[in-house]
């Protein structure tokens, strides 16, 4: 009987903790990635990999904090032989954009004034899976921020997560698997 009343005790005290970080007038709400090519831990069709066009996928997402003032969104392969291979940066991402179209063309700048990082291909814009050997996943990041960037395009996905630190009001993940064929 105590545990139950501790962990019932442990269980109201976290409730009281998350409403408080909460602003006045705001609810809790899940902020949440999707996308219409593949669900979580599912495979990325192959129009979105180094096997087919190599297009990036559409994404969409809400449940952001009332206050953002903007996104960005890293695509990451931790699987990656020699460390974590990076195959998508953006950033500046209005507020008001709640999706990316599939097939976003590479460059520095996005048509709604998103800026494009470097990915670990070395170019600007999106780099689809393309991994050596076995299945990796792929999983990309968005993050609510408190703030636009204004920086140039070309950031690094370390740059930006230097630039973007201490400004993350909420992060949301969705992740693709992909093996070659």
């Amino acid at each position: 009987m105590p545990k139950r009343i501790v962990l019932l005790t442990a269980c109201f005290g976290l409730l009281v903790a998350l409403n408080m970080s909460l602003k006045k007038g705001e609810t809790m709400s899940r902020f949440i990635l999707e996308s219409s090519a593949f669900k979580h831990n599912q495979e990325i069709p192959a129009p979105y990999t180094c096997q087919g066009a190599d297009s990036s996928p559409d994404l969409g997402w809400h449940g952001e904090p009332a206050d953002t003032k903007s996104f960005a969104l890293i695509c990451s392969d931790p699987d990656a032989p020699h460390g974590t291979f990076i195959h998508w940066v953006a950033y500046d991402i209005p507020a008001q954009v709640h999706e990316l179209a599939a097939g976003i063309q590479d460059g520095d700048t996005l048509e709604n004034g998103a800026k494009h990082g470097i990915n670990s291909f070395g170019k600007l814009g999106y780099g689809g899976p393309c991994p050596p050997s076995g299945t990796h996943h792929y999983h990309f990041d968005l993050f609510a921020l408190d703030t636009v960037l204004n920086k140039p395009a070309g950031l690094t996905e370390q740059q930006l997560r230097t630039a973007i630190d201490g400004h993350i009001l909420a992060q949301t993940r969705l992740t693709g698997l992909y093996k070659k064929k």
